[in-house]
């Protein structure tokens, strides 16, 4: 009788996402995602078990020694407590200021809050690695520009700043993406929020301040809790950082355990590599439930089709909230930036008395090395095919995960979580095995597709659950309402869906586009002289053999000019197609019924002039 009345008056059958079809889909995700990502896993943890003395080629032994070995390792337990110690403080510093940055950003008047919130994204831009060159040119004991200014003062016989300790380690990590990096994904998610539920509280007589406490923050813990998951496993994966400042001085933390055991001349222990990296799975089995449940045990519908955008005036706190803003982007971008760029026309970074002072052999060294321009061109290609890449296959992942009834949605989401609980450099490692086993696969070993894989896979746990957080937000309704008008599966997805989406897919396009031009730990294993990356080649200047920090710097100034420019791009786009809060009723006419026209477009009805949102 239904489809009866629809068809008498015009409307066609809603078109369904059918099960057959949806299955095969699922099927064929759960295929290849699981071959690229679990395989090497199981390839690691079965030769972890392996007790031959050369792991890597047959005849193979079996027995637990290598597990037992791994624990008497004197370096096991301290790296595993130093791993917890950084983890602690950089969570208990930049998780709360992250928060309260995005609520800013997103919930206030705040001036410029986009071109501030894009600064963010500059200084998450900012290489690691260039960004802890920086501050071993600024915090260096013996020759850091902080120190070497302070001896000047009669008062002062030795500079107070060691960048070679553990606040050294905490304080790069802060700087380098500590605090943008949450409050590049935590920002969508606040502004994504409607301002009804947030008005409830005020009618109640609730402050501005507890009512961002009482009804704010707990609508937001899916997303808060989503980037406290993400910072546990980033900790582990943390390697340059690490590795520049911590090993110096004997300091080592799971991720630089691992990789000194895999680098160890004549003698690399693979097997207690692989042991060492076995161990991530017990974080990943308590983030897994406790994400879950999070999600599950409330709605967190944030957008739906009477979305109601607006913006909490802060009053006398407005200037004082724009200042501290501004300050902390200057230590974050600016000042690194600048000692980077210094650093790279003097003779030596740090020593202010030598003769001459300033020179351009470093500049001329690296634009003359032809690993240099290799380097380049295999980056570009790199960077460009991750960041258009990952955001179209992770959408589509997170949409089968959290929208669909699809039996496997469960082991999907599964899949993604476990492969993040390998450190990269063993992630590395299992590809590389499998690579040279999997028949077929061979050809890839050594070549720009293997990186390219590599890459695109990378990022899937980060990208995945990014997308699972904004479609727990995004309302059922829209998709609906275009449903019922007749639209399929595919049309609602890029007509209603996908737009709302596009903030978040310029943002994923942008990490993974940032990522790849920076990675590391994932491809060195992977990677041979003729696909070198800039970021390896980084890593080869600055290493102490070699001792050409500000090479370094100058590479890494490179993939930052590469990165902002791709960003200020796909920030101009997703700006212009995203959900606006600074929609007036008075003002540019134009701007005033595009605004309309996107809300009405959202709940089904007729634009109308007013600009109302």
């Amino acid at each position: 009788m239904i489809q009866q009345t629809l068809a008498r008056v015009g409307i066609r059958r809603p078109s369904q996402f059918r099960p057959g079809m949806g299955t095969f889909m699922m099927a064929i995700v759960i295929l290849v995602l699981g071959f690229y990502l679990i395989t090497p896993v199981v390839i690691l943890l079965t030769m972890s078990f392996n007790v031959a003395t050369d792991i890597l080629v047959p005849p193979w032994q079996w027995g637990f020694s290598n597990w037992t070995g791994a624990w008497d390792h004197p370096l096991l337990l301290p790296s595993l407590w130093n791993s917890f110690t950084i983890w602690f403080f950089v969570v208990v510093i930049s998780l709360p200021s992250a928060i309260a940055i995005s609520w800013i950003l997103a919930r206030t008047t705040i001036k410029w809050s986009y071109s501030i919130e894009y600064l963010f994204w500059v200084a998450f831009m900012f290489p690691s690695l260039s960004s802890t060159i920086g501050w071993m040119m600024i915090l260096d004991p013996d020759v850091g520009f902080a120190n070497t200014l302070l001896e000047y003062l009669p008062f002062v016989d030795k500079g107070p700043f060691n960048i070679f300790s553990v606040t050294g380690i905490v304080w790069a990590r802060l700087m380098g993406d500590g605090v943008a990096y949450k409050v590049m994904l935590l920002t969508p998610a606040f502004r994504n929020m409607d301002r009804t539920l947030e008005e409830a509280g005020r009618v109640s007589g609730a402050s501005d301040l507890r009512t961002m406490w009482r009804v704010t923050l707990p609508m937001m813990s899916s997303p808060i809790v989503l980037v406290f998951a993400l910072q546990l496993l980033r900790v582990f994966q943390g390697f340059e950082t690490e590795q520049l400042i911590g090993t110096p001085w004997g300091f080592y933390v799971y991720s630089t355990l691992i990789y000194r055991l895999v680098s160890l001349e004549g003698a690399p222990q693979y097997a207690q590599a692989m042991v060492l990296g076995s161990l991530t799975f017990l974080i990943i089995l308590l983030i897994i439930p406790l994400q879950r449940w999070i999600i599950s045990r409330r709605q967190y519908t944030t957008v739906t089709g009477s979305f109601k955008p607006g913006l909490i005036d802060l009053g006398r706190w407005h200037n004082l909230t724009f200042g501290g803003l501004l300050a902390l982007l200057f230590v974050l971008t600016i000042l690194p930036f600048v000692i980077v760029i210094v650093g790279s026309f003097m003779a030596r970074a740090g020593f202010l008395e030598t003769t001459p002072l300033w020179t351009l052999v470093h500049w001329q060294f690296v634009f003359g090395d032809n690993l240099f321009m290799r380097a380049l061109q295999t980056t570009t290609i790199l960077a460009i095919v991750a960041g258009i890449g990952s955001p179209l296959l992770f959408s589509v992942v997170a949409y089968l995960i959290v929208r669909t009834k699809l039996r496997g949605r469960g082991t999907l989401d599964g899949i993604i979580w476990v492969s993040a609980g390998i450190p990269g450099i063993l992630s590395g490692l299992g590809l590389l095995i499998m690579f040279l086993w999997v028949p077929g696969l061979s050809w890839l070993y050594g070549t720009i597709w293997a990186l390219i894989l590599v890459l695109i896979i990378s990022g899937n746990t980060t990208g995945t659950n990014i997308f699972k957080g904004v479609f727990v937000q995004l309302g059922n309704d829209m998709e609906e309402a275009a449903r019922v008008a007749g639209a399929g599966w595919a049309r609602t997805y890029f007509t209603v869906v996908l737009p709302v989406l596009m903030p978040t897919m310029v943002l994923i396009g942008v990490l993974n586009f940032v990522s790849a031009a920076g990675a590391t730990s994932n491809i060195i294993l992977l990677a041979s002289r003729r696909t070198i990356t800039l970021s390896l080649l980084t890593l080869e200047y600055a290493a102490p053999e070699i001792g050409r920090r500000e090479a370094a710097g100058i590479v890494t100034l490179v993939i930052m000019a590469m990165t902002l420019g791709v960003a200020m791009v796909g920030r101009h786009f997703a700006l212009r197609m995203g959900v606006r809060h600074n929609i007036q009723a008075h003002g540019d006419p134009v701007g005033r019924v595009r605004g309309a026209r996107r809300v009405a477009a959202t709940r089904g009805r007729a634009p109308s002039t007013t600009g109302e949102g």
